[in-house]
């Protein structure tokens, strides 16, 4: 179902494909949806981000804005700036590439000057959840820095989310498709070259509950545009919310969803997906193993 490609970084090609890659999150954030506060000191989220490696994580995704249903971000009044952003993200990530140079970083924003700061410090990835909408200057950089780049599609911003209408199956996957496709082509009017690129569904970003299981039951589909996917299903909303009729009737709480995430993760890569992204690294690296066994018997 998937296929095989490279992926042009900043300074290197990573091969996709033939086995999945995991990517360990690191929220220097003190109000991120799963784990907020805990690794926003420099200390802990750096010795946070070696454990992920330690436990066999292929890229460190450097966050430090939430972009949880209900914030700021992307907004002309974001909650985060660029400055705050910056001293957040970026003592974590030289104290990283300090204690291993050849770490594969990867950055979380959409602002460009703060991608600027980050590539120039030395990471090799610019995770873009808006898909190069809400600040498209950061196209640019990411052309200039030959970086590698994660398109997400995003259905709106997050304090629009909630209020947004329902879409039926073949809506949502058209609208998913279109906001990908028109995000690959504003990428390739900056100059970014189509090997440098994957794509994510955003799942959870601007999707209902139920809308997140239609994409993911759909997912190899978008692979129809060329390029690999990265699929973030972790400790997300809707699998607490499906898990609830285990829980009383209650969303499962965030320590609960680790086995609902191992099992997304594990559809994701079934249908398609070649790089995960996920919180806890080391039961996501063994699951992947066995997908990618799946995978080739097949």
């Amino acid at each position: 179902m998937r296929g095989t490609a490279q992926w042009r970084l900043r300074t290197r090609i990573l091969e996709l494909g033939p086995r999945t890659l995991v990517m360990g999150v690191v929220n220097i954030t003190p109000d991120s949806f799963s784990d907020g506060g805990l690794f926003l000191s420099p200390k802990a989220a750096v010795a946070h981000g070696l454990k992920l490696i330690e436990d066999g994580a292929d890229i460190l995704d450097l966050g430090a804005e939430s972009t949880r249903p209900g914030s700021r971000a992307g907004g002309a009044a974001a909650a985060v700036s660029a400055e705050q952003e910056q001293a957040r993200l970026l003592p974590v990530l030289e104290g990283i590439l300090t204690s291993l140079p050849h770490a594969v970083v990867s950055v979380d924003t959409y602002k460009a000057e703060t991608a600027r700061a980050a590539l120039a410090a030395g990471a090799e990835i610019v995770n873009d959840v808006s898909g190069l909408t809400w600040d498209p200057a950061i196209a640019e950089v990411c052309t200039g820095f030959h970086a590698g780049v994660v398109l997400s599609h995003t259905r709106g911003r997050p304090e629009e989310w909630r209020a947004q209408p329902q879409l039926e199956s073949d809506a949502l996957l058209a609208t998913v498709r279109e906001g990908l496709a028109a995000s690959l082509a504003a990428a390739e009017r900056a100059g970014i070259p189509l090997d440098s690129i994957v794509l994510d569904p955003g799942y959870g970003f601007g999707k209902h509950f139920g809308e997140n299981h239609t994409l993911l039951a759909r997912q190899a589909e978008l692979l129809e545009l060329g390029r690999p996917l990265l699929a973030g299903l972790s400790r997300k909303s809707f699998l607490g919310h499906t898990l609830a009729p285990l829980f009383g009737g209650e969303a499962a709480p965030m320590a609960n969803r680790e086995n609902a995430s191992l099992a997304a993760m594990t559809a994701a890569i079934l249908h398609g997906a070649s790089i995960v992204r996920v919180h806890v690294v080391r039961p996501a690296v063994e699951a992947a193993r066995i997908a990618d066994a799946i995978l080739a018997a097949g």
